[in-house]
């Protein structure tokens, strides 16, 4: 009983949408494709059970892991949210200012269940909305949207056509200002509290 307490379905649609956003899977389709072509095959339950594990595991020790280091949740936060605005740009700029790693065999699981899916800006979101919403509530989030990523992983070349290259460009658009918004909320919210 005591795990459901708190449990808000205003707070899991809020706490999914931030994700969706970050996680941003549809505008990874063109990065999945590519992956597909150079590792042969990607596989769609594999790589959603890792970036799953990952997730809820950085949920549940992240907190713990800044506490050693002596970094605030409020402190990470803010970070996290020039994270998240550098990674808006990317999006709504057509700029890239990270770059990603090589793919081979383990391209399930390296670089896309990590860091593409479960990357920095989806662990700095956890985090964050860790300081505003119950557990329960973010829990339920991360498993929607791997869900989500598991039928866009199955359906990647179907999605791709139906979609076109204007429509995902679009979406990444889109996807980018709605990312954007909340790396200033964030980056506000959390800056007020570290000033006290």
């Amino acid at each position: 009983m005591t795990f459901f307490e708190g449990f808000s379905t205003a707070e899991i649609f809020k706490a999914t949408m931030v994700l969706f956003a970050v996680i941003d899977i549809i505008g990874s389709i063109p990065i999945i494709l590519k992956l597909k072509q150079t590792s042969g095959d990607i596989h769609a339950l594999r790589t959603s059970m890792v970036a799953l594990c990952i997730m809820i595991g950085f949920l549940i020790v992240g907190e713990n892991i800044l506490l050693l280091f002596g970094v605030e949740v409020e402190s990470f936060a803010v970070a996290g949210s020039l994270i998240l605005f550098a990674m808006s740009l990317e999006m709504i700029l057509g700029v890239q200012l990270f770059k990603d790693g090589a793919s081979g065999k383990t391209a399930s699981i390296v670089p896309l269940a990590f860091p593409i899916i479960a990357g920095a800006g989806s662990m700095t979101a956890i985090v964050s909305l860790r300081a505003e919403y119950e557990t329960i509530n973010i829990v339920i989030a991360i498993i929607l949207n791997i869900a989500f990523v598991y039928l866009v992983l199955i359906s990647t070349k179907r999605l791709e056509r139906l979609l076109g290259e204007g429509g995902i460009a679009i979406l990444k658009k889109v996807f980018g200002i709605i990312l954007l918004a909340i790396a200033v909320k964030l980056f506000t919210a959390n800056i007020t509290q570290m000033l006290g």
